[in-house]
Order: C-alpha cells, then sequence, then structure tokens
C-alpha cells in the first residue's frame, strides 16, 4: 500500500515524499487506518518498523484538520522514554512536518533550561517530552495539557522498565478525559502491565499485534559466535578486518566498566570509536552521537540505557559484545539496523558468562541464532592491550570523597594502663 492512497492533507504527503518514503511498513498499514478513522491504537512495534512516521502522519492530519491557533498550550503531547529518543522524533517531526507550519518543541533534562522554558511560552502545538522535566514545567503552570487533543505514549514498555510509570501516570491525569482526546500506545511488548495502562487511559483501543514472524527485520543476518571472554576482542579485531563492508557498527556491552574498556581498547587498535555510557553527559551524548551520524566514529559502544532512542540511519552491523541479560534487549538492539528496508549484520558473541541467556533469547525469537563452525585461530588477531585501572586503596579512596569514617583513627591506650610520665627537660 502507498502512502498516496490516502485522503492524507498535501501538506504532509509533500513531506513524506521528500522523505522518501513510498509504501508503508506492516505496522504503518495496520495502524495509521486505524489512527485516521480517530480510534485508539495500541501497538506493537520493534524500533525500525516506521512507528514513528506512522504516529507522526497520523497527529498531523488530526491537527490540521482541526485548524485551531498555536498557544503556549499544546494540542498534543508525544511522551518517550529517553532523551535521544525525544531528539529523534523531533527530527522525523521536522522532516515529516516540514511544511505543516506545526511547531513542535523537545522538553527534556540536561539542556538549556531556560531556554525550553521559554519556547514553551513561546507558543507550541507538540510537546515531545520525558516524563521528568515535563512534570516540572507543569506545576510551574508554564502550560496547560487541556488543550490536549492527541497522546502518543512511544516505547511503553521502557517507560515500565526505567521507573517512568509513576510520573507517566501523574501527566496522564492531568489530560482531558480519554474519550475526549485520542490515544496512540507503541511498545515493543503488549505486556499485562502495557495494556492495564491501556484499559486505564485509552479509549476501547484497537490492538495491533506484529506476528512473531516479524520480530526482527527480515533484511538482518544474524550469527553467533561461542568464544572465550578472553578471546572476543581478538575475534572483534578480526571481524573488523576481514567484513569490508562496515559503514558504522553498534557495539553494545551490559556494564559501563567494560563500556569503557572495549572503547579504550578500540582505540589502541586504530578505530575511532565513542562510547555511551551512564557517565556521559547529555551534551557530551549528543556530539557523541552526532560525530556517529557523520561518519567520524566509525565503532560507538553503549549500554542498553544508555543507547534507548539510539536511530542512526546506516548502522551496517550491530555486534552484541555481550548478550543481554533480558531476551527483549536482543531484538531493540539488533532492531538498530536494517531500518527502513536497507540489509544489516547482527554479530552476537557467547561466552562463558552469558551464554545462559542464549536459550531464553533464542526462544522468545521462535528460532536458533545461526552459529559459526569452530573459530580459526588464524581469525583472531593479535592486539595491543591496554592498562587496566589501579584503584587507590580503600582509606584514600574515601579520603578523597570526604569520608571522616575513614580517617585514621588515635591509637587507644588498653584498658588499665596508665598515661606515661611526661619526660624531663
Amino acid at each position: 500500500m502507498k502512502f498516496t492512497e490516502f485522503a492524507l492533507p498535501a501538506v504532509v504527503l509533500r513531506g513524506i515524499a521528500e522523505a522518501g518514503f513510498e509504501r508503508l511498513t506492516p505496522v504503518q498499514e495496520e495502524s495509521i487506518p486505524l489512527a485516521l478513522s480517530a480510534k485508539d491504537v495500541a501497538a506493537q512495534a520493534q524500533t525500525g518498523t516506521g512507528k514513528t512516521a506512522a504516529f507522526l502522519i497520523s497527529l498531523f492530519t488530526r491537527l490540521l484538520a482541526a485548524g485551531q491557533e498555536t498557544t503556549n498550550n499544546p494540542r498534543a503531547l508525544i511522551m518517550a522514554p529517553t532523551r535521544e529518543l525525544v531528539v529523534q522524533i523531533c527530527a522525523d517531526a521536522d522532516l515529516l512536518g516540514k511544511y505543516t507550519g506545526l511547531r513542535v518543541q523537545a522538553i527534556f533534562g540536561g539542556m538549556d533550561y531556560d531556554k525550553q522554558r521559554q519556547a514553551l511560552k513561546d507558543g507550541v502545538d507538540i510537546i515531545v517530552a520525558t516524563p521528568g522535566r515535563l512534570i516540572d514545567y507543569f506545576r510551574q503552570k508554564v502550560f496547560s495539557l487541556r488543550r490536549v487533543e492527541m497522546l502518543v505514549i512511544d516505547e511503553a514498555d521502557r517507560m515500565f522498565d526505567m521507573g517512568f510509570i509513576k510520573d507517566l501516570r501523574y501527566i496522564l491525569r492531568q489530560l482531558p478525559p480519554f474519550e475526549k482526546r485520542q490515544t496512540m500506545l507503541f511498545s515493543a511488548t503488549l505486556s499485562p502491565q502495557v495494556m492495564e495502562l491501556a484499559y486505564e487511559f485509552m479509549n476501547i483501543a484497537e490492538k495491533v499485534s506484529i506476528e512473531p514472524k516479524q520480530m526482527t527485520a527480515i533484511k538482518i543476518d544474524q550469527i553467533l559466535y561461542h568464544v572465550s571472554r578472553r578471546e572476543k576482542f581478538a575475534l572483534l579485531l578480526g571481524l573488523l578486518k576481514s567484513e569490508t563492508d562496515i559503514e558504522r557498527m553498534l557495539l553494545f556491552v551490559n556494564t559501563k566498566i567494560e563500556g569503557e574498556r572495549l572503547h579504550a581498547l578500540l582505540e589502541a587498535n586504530g578505530f575511532s570509536a565513542g562510547v555511551l555510557s551512564g557517565d556521559v553527559v547529555q551534551k557530551k551524548r549528543m556530539r557523541i552521537l552526532e560525530r556517529f551520524k557523520l561518519g567520524e566514529i566509525q565503532c560507538l559502544v553503549a549500554t542498553d540505557v544508555a543507547s534507548r532512542g539510539i536511530h542512526v540511519d546506516n548502522i551496517t552491523h550491530v555486534v552484541n559484545y555481550d548478550l543481554p541479560q533480558d531476551r527483549e534487549d536482543y531484538v531493540h538492539r539488533i532492531g538498530r539496523t536494517a531500518r527502513a528496508g536497507a540489509s544489516g549484520r547482527a554479530i552476537s558473541f557467547a561466552d562463558e558468562e552469558t551464554v545462559y541467556q542464549l536459550a531464553e533469547i533464542e526462544e522468545y525469537l521462535g528460532h536458533a541464532i545461526p552459529s559459526t563452525m569452530p573459530i580459526d585461530a588464524d581469525f583472531c588477531f593479535e592486539y595491543k592491550r591496554v592498562a587496566r585501572k589501579k584503584r587507590p586503596p580503600l582509606v584514600e579512596r574515601k579520603k578523597e570523597a570526604g569520608n571522616p569514617a575513614s580517617r585514621p583513627r588515635p591509637r587507644r591506650r588498653p584498658a588499665g594502663r596508665k598515661p606515661a610520665a611526661p619526660r624531663a627537660e
């Protein structure tokens, strides 16, 4: 089905054409007709399936049909769990809504507080936000949510995982009743928790589910290596030197310590790399992502929490350097490649510590991940090692942290012993 088959506003069709979209993805084909008929939609959709375009096109069409003026009180609200996802949604909104005249504003922490506050006062049609800072501005009465005609909740399952559900419920209670607005909810899984949220805050939502065979993009070539932990980087180096079509590679680790170590190893061995972990401040994260998008960084190392919301085109390879502890994270991870009809490769390392997650991941996928033959020793390259940072002794670390309890204590006199007599001068 083509977008031109829908009765969409000319300005929306123009944005779709300039974005290079022509045919609908499965989630778009099922959700857009429902949304255009003013029904609430709860859709199961993975990253890279076109869900963002699905709700933006529906949202633009509704707001343009109403034709109301822009004020400091938004007409639409899009909630997302991460700052990176907010930024990506706004970028897609700018592209698809280029000719609509609708004003879109991102609201999230880590950026200029007063600038975002002033943007809301100047007038906005659509807010794209993470829960925390939105509640902050709302409680200051910078804007009202009583004018909202359409609500979108993106990656609802991640709202639960990241502990935002209490804040999300608070925001939803400030909106007009569900019968007076339209709601679209998207989630990687329509779990009982997510569906409970839908029953409470949506108006008899139409359920859209992608079949298990579509759990991952068709054009992702998945492969698994059984490898010892100490040989993993040598194998990765072999892959980097043998794969000739690597444009951008995203590497996933389970801890920020491992991420920093992998980043250091990549740079020490001549590869341009960046790392996203919980310790990286927001402005630096955005600079790293921009360099990754521009191709200045070939390899980006990330933890699951730090990577949520990364939507970068032309990621040709995703490497699960550590197999994820959550089976759903596997699908989220590899969904960063093979986007918008492109092809990609997902490579996973199963070592002696993470191999135990493999059976659960394959059960969730509904098939086994193709495994390689035993690794040829010639394929694993020698590499430059990096020295591990030495941690100072415990007492010194506590001193640096300003912990009074860590200071050396004065020696105590044994009970019953008299103090020594002063020496004669």
